[in-house]
């Protein structure tokens, strides 16, 4: 089984809300899904994300593949926690 972290939109139209999910890749975009690991709120001023470290650690040490937005938001994340 091929695991993502990948965003699941939620929310109302036009305002949108993601989730930063770990997701087996053939499940649809707001299917199905392992763990939520996280939030990404864009319509804030500046953007929010959430992310619980210990396990996006983990799911990237068991081989999951992040998304190009969601490696993104890790790298962001992480470089906003250290300072």
């Amino acid at each position: 089984m091929a695991v993502k972290l990948r965003l699941a939109r939620a929310g109302a139209k036009k305002r949108p809300f993601y989730r930063i999910v770990a997701a087996d890749a053939r499940a649809p975009r707001d299917g199905r899904f392992i763990e939520r690991i996280g939030v990404y709120d864009p319509t804030r001023d500046p953007s929010y994300v959430e992310l619980k470290a210990d396990r996006v650690e983990y799911w990237l040490g068991v081989g999951a593949q992040p998304t190009r937005t969601v490696e993104r938001l890790i790298k962001r994340h992480l470089k906003a926690s250290a300072t």
